[in-house]
């Protein structure tokens, strides 16, 4: 308490200039310090939203004034800044409130339908409705900035032979530096062929900024024309082969000494077959379904004159010889030379007659419907490398040797094994053992810790109070401490007055005590005290009065 009042006497004893010097060098002081702390706690911002509309800006402002969130707009105006510790809570809140919209007309067109509109505008504003829905859920994805979705749905007719299947095109916006893969662009096909009715995925095309297909497999050779699921599946049959060959191989020759590729031909085909067969019947009757006979018959008169002439005359008589010449393989036998003409009239007086059978059989009959599976594995090709044995020598030398015949056979049988070989197939299998190149793995180059983002945030963030820190320290330490040192030492060398004494220290000391102070100082100062002296004469006394 008493440095305390010493030293604001010792302060009050200084000329007007050095006060006034030491109340600015104060405030300097603070001044910096809040601008210094104000400077650490200002926010870092962040992207909220780029490439907004007018309307959308102006929502989306205003929403943030109501929230009272600060913000901000780049130089060139086309990124909306935000606190970096708001921008996920603010783009949900945002959400919430269906902002932004991007400007795209959704089914909340439909809503505002007037009466007595046509059919035709109605169509024309579904169809838009639906186009907007489809550009709001494209942009969602994270590598895409803007899209836009046209669709062709032909008018529909009664005749399938003039049925026309709709079409739709695609253009996306992408971020700089990011990119779709054929999955990516395969299912934005997807979902805009599954939205449409009657709208093949073949029928979208997708294209970027720049104009690039991106919707077209860009393929030759043997995955030409394979989708993305289908060479997933061709790569899934290869690596598992794969690993079949290496657990088998690895226990014998080592998991670092051989290599093996497989290149597998697929059939992705689509085939049906329908057979239909017929077998013998074993026993006609037992085979019989229904028999149908149908007969007719009717009297043929003979021939008559006139009725009533010749019918009462008697007969006459016979003319025929008494023997005919025997019959042929008949020795001695006779023949009746009359027996044709008796033949004749016994068939002139037979009856005609019809008869018409139908038969209805059981067959055995047999209809497959076969279809044939896609996927299957029309042929494979694999290819082993094995390397030489590695022995090491007495002296610690490693040496590398061939590996015997027998037990190249036995690898490629086992191979063989492996990958389940067929000859009808056509597949075919190379085994060969060969020393392997030997190089000095360079080592992978780590990711410098200055180029880490993470860090870097870090970094920046502890170097604003580092700064702060620093610049209290000089300014307090390097500036103000100095600058009181020297006020004070200048105060120290002023004499104390027995007034200035008593106002320093009330009660701390008698009145024998103060005149012999001052008679102390008079003796070894007398230039001050003469000084003083005639300040207090001339009206300029600024030490108070004497308690």
């Amino acid at each position: 308490m008493a440095d305390t009042q010493f030293s604001l006497a010792a302060f009050m004893r200084l000329p007007m200039q050095q006060k006034l010097l030491s109340i600015i060098a104060l405030s300097m002081v603070a001044a910096i310090a809040v601008a210094g702390w104000t400077w650490t706690r200002t926010p870092t911002f962040a992207v909220l939203f780029t490439n907004i509309s007018e309307r959308d800006g102006g929502n989306i402002i205003a929403a943030l004034q109501q929230m009272n969130v600060p913000f901000k707009f780049t130089e060139s105006g086309g990124a909306l800044l935000v606190p970096q510790q708001q921008v996920h809570e603010l783009r949900m809140r945002l959400a919430s409130q269906g902002l932004p919209k991007g400007g795209v007309v959704g089914f909340e067109l439909m809503e505002t339908q007037k009466l007595g509109m046509s059919q035709f505008i109605e169509q024309i504003n579904f169809q838009r409705a639906l186009e907007g829905e489809l550009t709001r859920s494209i942009q969602s994805l994270a590598a895409v900035a803007g899209a836009r979705v046209h669709l062709a749905i032909p008018k529909q007719t009664g005749f399938m032979r003039d049925e026309q299947k709709p079409s739709a095109s695609v253009v996306l916006n992408i971020h700089p530096g990011r990119n779709l893969d054929p999955n990516q662009v395969a299912g934005i096909a997807h979902m805009v062929a599954s939205s449409v009715p009657h709208l093949p995925a073949a029928n979208v095309s997708v294209i970027d900024q720049s104009g690039n297909l991106l919707s077209t497999e860009k393929g030759n050779g043997r995955n030409a024309g394979l989708d993305a699921s289908q060479l997933k599946y061709m790569q899934e049959i290869e690596a598992s082969t794969v690993r079949r060959i290496e657990n088998i191989l690895a226990p014998m020759v080592g998991a670092g000494n051989f290599r093996a590729q497989v290149t597998a031909d697929i059939d992705f085909s689509q085939a049906e077959q329908v057979a239909e067969t017929y077998k013998p019947n074993s026993s006609p009757e037992i085979s019989i379904r229904s028999q149908q006979v149908s007969e007719s018959g009717g009297g043929s008169p003979a021939a008559a004159g006139v009725p009533g002439a010749l019918t009462n005359q008697p007969p006459v008589p016979a003319t025929a010889p008494l023997t005919a010449p025997p019959a042929p393989g008949t020795p001695g036998a006779t023949r009746d030379v009359l027996a044709p003409v008796a033949s004749a009239a016994t068939a002139a007086n037979a009856t005609a007659g019809r008869r018409d059978a139908t038969t209805n059989y059981e067959l055995d009959k047999t209809i497959r419907h076969v279809r044939q599976p896609v996927g299957a594995i029309k042929r494979l090709s694999v290819a082993v490398v094995v390397n030489h044995r590695k022995s090491v020598a007495q002296d610690g030398k490693a040496t590398y040797k061939a590996l015997a015949g027998k037990e190249m056979a036995q690898i490629n049988d086992l191979v063989k094994e492996a990958m389940g070989y067929s000859k009808e197939r056509g597949d075919t299998l190379n085994v060969q053992n060969s020393p392997f190149a030997t190089s000095d793995a360079e080592p992978v180059a780590e990711t410098p810790i200055w180029k880490n983002p993470t860090l870097i945030g870090w970094a920046l963030e502890g170097l604003k109070y580092l700064i702060f820190a620093g610049l209290a320290g000089y300014l307090f330490f390097g500036v103000l401490k100095p600058f009181l040192r020297k006020l004070m030492d200048s105060a120290s060398k002023i004499p104390v007055m027995p007034e200035e004494v008593a106002y320093a220290a009330p009660g701390t000391a008698n009145y024998d005590q103060k005149v012999q102070a001052a008679r102390d100082m008079a003796r070894q100062e007398p230039k001050m005290v003469a000084t003083v002296i005639k300040n207090w004469v001339g009206g300029n006394q600024t030490t108070g009065k004497v308690q």
